[in-house]
């Protein structure tokens, strides 16, 4: 019988996407080939810069690209549809409309998460870490002030510092660097800082290269893309399983 299985849109970038099956691999916790999850991976390189055209630095519109790749999922029956960069979820709508298969939106799966993890109470002020394409898009304040926190953006020297973390560093020279991304976090949490939040979300898939390489637990933060592996891999495991007993 063939198994369910989903689709994977990354190469948005390509470092990125590599973190996600990887950890989607992990937390499956397979014991043999046919445990892990059946999957198809779109690393659809040719996906134009999100934030750039969000900005409007740039008119090559990575809607198109974005969606051919989705109807072909669509047509080759894939259960879910997996976008792996945040800052494409400025489309999210415009992007399910095209297909009746359900895209799991990482951005409100991060807040979820959030929500079980840092109660608003104790946790009051979110801090979110991102492209300024992302930032633009209103994708995750709308999430967190929904959820009822205080969405608290960097400021501009943070921002340009966890710029550099994702494209001089990540998309660009793959070196990275525990102490500058480090130093970010702690001084977005610095209580006397002018963000001084209570918890961090790492809405940059980016900044989950990083924090693959430097978990820092001892830090509250929510990395969206660990999230995005979780529920990904509770999801697949849930349609193999129906699918089983059908």
């Amino acid at each position: 019988m063939k198994r369910p299985f989903f689709a994977v849109l990354g190469g948005m970038g390509t470092l990125a996407t590599e973190s996600y099956i990887r950890l989607v691999n992990r937390e499956t916790h397979a014991h043999g080939d046919q445990d892990y999850l059946d999957y198809v991976v779109f690393n659809d390189a040719s996906v134009p810069d999100r934030t750039a055209y969000i900005l409007g630095q740039s008119d090559d519109n990575p809607f198109p690209v974005i969606a051919d790749d989705i109807e072909k999922a669509t047509a080759m029956g894939a259960s879910f549809i997996v976008l792996t960069c945040n800052t494409a979820h400025y489309f999210y709508d415009d992007f399910q409309k095209l297909t009746p298969v359900p895209i799991l939106h990482m951005p409100r799966g991060a807040v979820a998460r959030m929500t079980q993890r840092y109660p608003r109470d104790r946790f009051p002020r979110v801090g979110f870490l991102g492209t300024t394409g992302s930032r633009k898009s209103g994708v995750y304040r709308r999430a967190v002030e929904e959820a009822g926190y205080t969405f608290v953006e960097p400021t501009d020297d943070l921002q340009a510092r966890i710029t550099s973390l994702i494209y001089d560093d990540v998309k660009g020279s793959g070196e990275l660097n525990l102490e500058r991304y480090e130093s970010v976090l702690r001084d977005m949490l610095e209580p006397s800082g002018p963000c001084a939040c209570d918890a961090l979300i790492l809405g940059c898939t980016e900044l989950s290269v990083l924090n693959e390489a430097f978990p820092l637990p001892q830090l509250p933060t929510i990395d969206a893309q660990a999230v995005l592996v979780e529920d990904t891999v509770a999801r697949a495991k849930a349609l193999r399983a129906a699918a089983e007993v059908s």
